[in-house]
């Protein structure tokens, strides 16, 4: 693994293993494209595409981007008019069972 991206993966995402970070490209590229400097995240660009980059905006982890690096990002991809920022969803008590149930079912498979 490049010494660049791990260092690059340990600052930008502080509360995980750099290798662990690296393995999860859309975790990694949201982080560096919320947190990263220029310098970062032209290092980036050496081992990731445009293509990635821009396919972890179209698909982001909700909560990672701010405004300022989410309106950045978008314009930057021609993403016009700038969506809205993704946002966690709090489910709803009503949720909750089915929620349990469904995860249930996918642990015996």
């Amino acid at each position: 693994m490049n010494s660049d991206l791990q260092e690059i993966a340990r600052r930008v995402v502080w509360f995980k293993r750099p290798e662990d970070t690296l393995k999860d490209t859309k975790l990694f590229l949201a982080h560096l494209m919320t947190y990263g400097t220029l310098r970062e995240i032209r290092t980036a660009l050496r081992y990731f595409s445009e293509q990635d980059f821009e396919a972890a905006l179209n698909d982001p982890y909700p909560g990672i981007f701010d405004q300022r690096s989410w309106t950045h990002w978008n314009l930057r991809y021609h993403h016009e008019p700038v969506p809205p920022l993704p946002r966690r969803r709090i489910l709803q008590n009503e949720e909750l069972p089915t929620l349990v149930a469904s995860e249930k079912r996918s642990n015996e498979d």
